[in-house]
């Protein structure tokens, strides 16, 4: 279901997030009744508040490199920005990608600097300063959660910008997926260790895009070769608009 427009970019939700939000009140009925329903679900959307400022510091940064962003899709996992393209700049796509966890640390040290120390009692149910606190955390785990060099995360994107200033760029994506799978497969026992099935089906998740991400960037690099092979240079190229949009949290 398509929202609202932010510079031209599209943020639309996916139907099974409400799926989310229903299964939140539920949980929060179970909890406090009418009380608790108002509280799981305000913490539920602030949370994915924070996870669409997220988003938009990605997309607003690749806005001012000229890279086209069609819409920022909130999902029961997380967030997903699709980009027309990926820079092969390392230096602007570390900045674009350091851009959306800047944005939780922001958001945390604001929080951090205005809010009172949390109180030591436990209130029966959740408080204004508790929901503030809440935030806080949320975004300082997000934004380190993103960090993990679980390609194509934040982190993974950032290791692959590394990797590609000393090899080609087709060998730091393989790479970055590569270990990004490594870290996925441990994060997927880790969830499955603390019974955490939505951690699971995120690692998954990871995977699998990983692995398309990959895919498309060798694609391409074939056809450039023979482009060059046949007319001396890849300038021929079909617009990036025509290629799959890049998908990234």
């Amino acid at each position: 279901m398509n929202l609202f427009r932010v510079r031209g970019i599209q943020l639309a939700v996916h139907f099974s997030f409400f799926l989310l939000v229903a299964y939140s009140a539920w949980s929060g009925w179970r909890e406090d009744r009418a009380e608790g329903v108002f509280w799981y679900t305000l913490v539920l959307l602030a949370c994915f508040g924070c996870v669409i400022l997220h988003e938009l510091g990605h997309s607003l940064t690749a806005l001012h490199y000229g890279i086209g962003v069609r819409r920022i899709l909130l999902l029961p996992i997380g967030g997903m920005a699709e980009f027309d393209s990926i820079p092969r700049e390392p230096r602007r796509e570390i900045l674009i990608t350091l851009a959306g966890p800047a944005v939780n640390f922001v958001l945390a040290g604001l929080l951090w600097v205005v809010l009172p120390p949390a109180p030591t009692e436990e209130s029966a149910s959740l408080t204004l300063l508790e929901f503030g606190h809440v935030l806080l955390l949320w975004n300082l785990l997000m934004g380190g959660f993103n960090l993990l060099p679980a390609f194509p995360m934040d982190g993974g994107r950032i290791l692959r910008a590394l990797l590609a200033l000393r090899v080609s760029y087709l060998r730091a994506t393989f790479w970055a997926a590569t270990v990004g799978k490594g870290v996925a497969i441990l994060g997927i026992g880790a969830a499955f260790y603390f019974e955490q099935p939505m951690l699971g089906i995120l690692f998954s998740f990871i995977v699998l895009v990983g692995e398309l991400e990959y895919r498309a960037v060798k694609r391409r690099e074939r056809v450039e070769a023979q482009l060059r092979t046949l007319y001396g240079d890849a300038s021929l190229l079909p617009p990036v608009e025509n290629d799959p949009p890049v998908l990234r949290g």
